[in-house]
């Protein structure tokens, strides 16, 4: 393969190789399941068996990275394929050979425990064995978490019951697009007939698919009804507080910034609804309607970039990272970490991926334009988060939360478009990079906020004894929609059912993340941008955290506080700006 391809020959020299490792992982499972009944016997074995079950899991990341890998760079290979379905089946073998430590590690006396941490043998794994106890209340036995674990397939079938009838099973027909020629209507390319400048087109477009999905209404309504019921089941079973307390307490987030960030976006719609009035007035309506919300203000500029100058935009816009980011840069180019061109056979879209022991990989389709190049810089930030974290923790601190996972993509992000937009040659381009971002921000922290809301309201009414129907479900998503989009815009009833078909309501209280981190993004840009040395090298210390600290306390180091309202309101607040940016540049 040529440069533009990634080398996992760095991983696995040769597949024969991969398969000693494979043949490896029931030998490691047995060593830590070895420990079994120790835990307690002394400081030294608790430190062995933490050393066995890293040992264990850390070769098992990498034979399970390189095979996934080698699976999307050609999904049409059957030995690729083959590969990861062998190593699912292995992990789901050997999962009950390391269920045991939690409970067993719970079932230790306060007292003796308190002995086993003051010993100098765990003063590295400290942090992570309390973090382990700050569960305590919420773990059961080793009997009652290896039948859970032995059920988890059968609790989480409604989900997967939504992904199949979702991605495979619903027809949504063809509609005719701008041309006159009839075309299909896929969840990929909706998206497109959003985009399409013929109001007609995307209103026929958006009838369809949600005609569709008032067919199947009830079974959308009993597979997400059946998904927060289990959330709410395992609050009971785990004597947590509420549905959202279990759900924040792996990241030990207080509630309050779930509560904050809604409450910020409450408090900052007028610049919210000053955009939609702003949207409207550009594309000449009376009311906007829901199918009006991706339609381009500024018809996309045609900007070619090759890849080559795809990464000097990348580069010229991440300076302020310093002199040290953009030589590390430089090796995910030359080391080949990039898979670059689309081609038959690779998984589409675009991803980072890797593992302590990989380079951190990035999948890329590119096809050169402006979003392209958008996505680059996303992914190279969170590849060098991963490098950075990698190279300065220990392999049991390196793994950062996926609560601060995407603040590195998005700071980066929002670099290249302040990068762009100061040095652009013409009007139209500064049109469209703030009708980007903006769009970005409605997308990122007013829509998923809302989903947020939507999500907390579910849980909160099957928690108080309300199932969830259709009916239900429809009456309060509109309702929110309408608060959240104001008076410019005039919905189509049909939007009511837009709960349907959002993945992320399975996720068990996902979608803030994707608020939060924008908001700490923005922050984080602004700190970058100023040419503050302290700020700076308390960016790349975000970077380089991995997990060996609370995710809020990383943030806080990192120049943000998210316990306080005052990030997402600066965020808003940016945003406000950026309208009234956009009406300058607009004459509006």
């Amino acid at each position: 393969m040529d440069k533009n391809c990634w080398d996992l020959g760095a991983m696995y020299a040769a597949p024969e190789l991969w398969e000693e490792d494979f043949k490896k992982l029931p030998l490691l499972a047995d060593k830590y399941y070895a420990y079994r009944g120790r835990l307690a016997e002394s400081a030294a074995a608790l430190k062995e068996a933490i050393e066995a079950g890293d040992e264990l899991s850390r070769l098992g990341e990498k034979v399970y990275c390189y095979a996934h890998l080698k699976s999307d760079e050609d999904t049409s290979n059957n030995a690729n394929r083959e590969r990861v379905d062998r190593v699912g089946a292995l992990f789901a073998e050997l999962s009950d050979k390391e269920a045991w430590f939690d409970p067993e590690l719970m079932a230790i006396s306060d007292e003796r425990m308190k002995e086993l941490l003051d010993a100098p043998e765990l003063s590295f794994y400290r942090r992570s064995i309390e973090e382990l106890l700050r569960d305590k209340p919420h773990i059961l036995s080793e009997k009652e978490e290896t039948l859970l674990g032995n059920y988890s397939a059968v609790l989480g079938s409604s989900g997967k019951t939504f992904g199949i009838l979702n991605d495979a099973d619903l027809d949504f027909g063809t509609v005719k697009n701008s041309d006159g020629k009839r075309e299909k209507l896929t969840h990929g390319s909706y998206r497109r007939f959003m985009e399409c400048p013929d109001r007609s087109v995307r209103k026929a477009a958006f009838d369809k698919l949600y005609k569709v999905y008032g067919a199947f209404r009830n079974t959308f309504a009993s597979t997400l009804n059946a998904t927060v019921q289990l959330h709410a089941t395992g609050v009971r079973v785990r004597n947590y507080k509420s549905s959202l307390a279990a759900a924040l307490s792996g990241d030990n987030v207080p509630e309050s910034v779930y509560r904050n960030l809604i409450s910020s976006v409450h408090a900052n719609f007028p610049a919210f609804y000053d955009y939609m009035k702003l949207r409207r007035e550009v594309m000449g309506l009376e009311k906007l309607d829901m199918y009006d919300m991706y339609n381009p203000l500024v018809s996309e500029c045609r900007c070619d970039y090759t890849f080559e100058q795809a990464k000097e935009l990348v580069r010229a816009s991440l300076a302020p990272m310093g002199k040290e980011y953009i030589r590390d840069i430089e090796l995910a180019f030359s080391q080949r970490w990039v898979d670059v061109p689309e081609r038959k056979g690779k998984r589409s879209g675009a991803y980072s991926g890797g593992c302590y022991d990989s380079y951190p990989y990035m999948l890329l389709n590119y096809n050169g334009t402006l979003n392209d190049v958008f996505t680059l810089t996303h992914e190279l930030g969170h590849s060098m988060h991963s490098f950075y974290s990698n190279k300065n923790c220990h392999y049991h601190y390196a793994d950062y939360r996926i609560f601060v996972a995407e603040v590195a993509s998005t700071t980066n992000e929002i670099l290249l478009f302040e990068y762009l937009y100061e040095n652009a040659a013409s009007p139209e381009l500064r049109k469209y990079l703030l009708c980007h971002l903006a769009d970005e921000i409605r997308g990122t922290i007013f829509r998923q906020t809302m989903f947020a809301e939507f999500e907390l309201w579910m849980h909160e009414a099957v928690e108080s004894g309300m199932p969830l129907s259709a009916d239900t479900l429809s009456k309060k998503y509109y309702e929110l929609n309408a608060l959240y989009y104001g008076n410019e815009v005039e919905p189509s009833k049909a939007i009511e059912l837009e709960w349907a078909r959002i993945p992320h309501f399975y996720y068990n209280f996902y979608v803030y993340k994707y608020a939060t981190g924008m908001s700490a993004a923005l922050q984080l840009a602004k700190n970058l941008r100023s040419g503050d040395e302290a700020k700076r090298k308390a960016y790349i210390g975000f970077l380089s955290a991995g997990c060996t600290k609370d995710v809020l306390d990383i943030m806080r180091d990192a120049g943000v506080d998210l316990e306080t309202p005052e990030p997402v309101d600066a965020a808003l607040s940016y945003f406000a700006d950026l309208v009234q940016r956009m009406r300058k540049e607009f004459g509006k």
